[in-house]
């Protein structure tokens, strides 16, 4: 008996509830075996893990977590996308955008448009730390804010790189596999079943650039990763191809990656997260925003052409 797209004619609400349990099902699989081969490979028992990960300052800790990290996310954002695919549509690679590359003038423009954008993303990331909840949501806030400061405290640790190898593993830990998983699962699956729901493309890709930001638990980094979700999103749907999407998530974290390596081994005396938030750089905001729409717009223009070319 063949499973495939056995749930091609179920509702978008029910295609919705079956994707959150496989991701949740992998989810859970692939963290279990992860803490497994972490124990094995390192030689502690569970206890000892436990303890071992509650301390930052221990290197071995960092590795364990590193590998934690990526076999995890690989079975929470790249795996399940394919399971999703298989079972809910009779040609899953075309569902899931990934059968057909992106031309190169949208790939080049996209790259370019990443690196100009940095003044406005730093920006919003800035402007977004000076929002506050409610007073009667103080408590909440306290929360999100405590979460955050951990959550600092471990990108910290995991992008000390004080060699090139280490930047190299980062490269693929931080940049590789989120921008393949999470534009296969945001994007391929989420954003494709939400515009079927919504029988809208715009609230599709809203609707999932929303997800997206939420899920990575950041309330001050909720803004500008709303709508770099909202730019992915829209790629994709005007070329047709995941992948441009995925080049675009690739360069935005690679690039975040590569420079902190550089500013850390005095290489170079950018600190790429400051660029856009000190004062008197509100000019090279605002180039930022005008050439960033404006590369988007070429893009646009020029994935709409080829559509109509091919009679899509």
């Amino acid at each position: 008996m063949s499973f495939k797209a056995i749930w091609a004619n179920n509702t978008s609400y029910s295609k919705f509830l079956i994707s959150v349990g496989i991701i949740l099902l992998s989810a859970v699989f692939f963290t279990l075996v992860s803490t497994l081969l972490s124990s094995a490979i390192y030689g502690v028992n569970m206890a000892e893990l436990q303890r071992l990960l509650g301390n930052l300052d221990d290197p071995r800790a960092i590795s364990i977590l590193k590998l934690v990290q990526t076999i995890s996310a690989i079975g929470t954002f790249i795996v399940p996308p394919f399971i999703i695919a298989y079972l809910i549509n009779p040609q899953p690679l075309r569902f899931l955008g990934i059968d057909k590359f992106a031309g190169i003038p949208s790939s080049f423009l996209v790259i370019i448009c990443l690196m100009v954008s940095v003044p406005l993303i730093n920006f919003l990331g800035e402007l977004n730390g000076t929002m506050h909840l409610p007073g009667f949501l103080k408590s909440v806030e306290e929360w999100m804010k405590d979460s955050e400061d951990r959550a600092a405290e471990l990108t910290k640790a995991f992008l000390n790189m004080p060699t090139f190898g280490s930047m190299i593993f980062n490269v693929f830990m931080v940049a590789l596999i989120p921008a393949l998983g999470e534009e296969l699962l945001f994007r391929g699956v989420v954003q494709k079943i939400f515009t079927g729901w919504a029988k809208n493309i715009h609230i599709g890709v809203w609707m999932s650039a929303l997800l997206f930001s939420a899920m990575h638990m950041q309330f001050y980094g909720f803004v500008p990763r709303l709508l770099l979700g909202a730019m992915l999103g829209y790629l994709f749907v005007w070329s047709g191809s995941l992948w441009l999407s995925i080049l675009a998530h690739f360069v935005n974290n690679a690039a975040a990656v590569i420079f902190t390596y550089l500013y850390q081994q005095n290489l170079s005396s950018i600190d790429v997260d400051a660029v856009g938030t000190q004062e008197g750089e509100m000019m090279s905001v605002l180039i930022s925003t005008a050439f960033t729409a404006m590369l988007l717009f070429m893009i646009y223009r020029i994935e709409s052409k080829k559509r109509l070319l091919s009679g899509e």
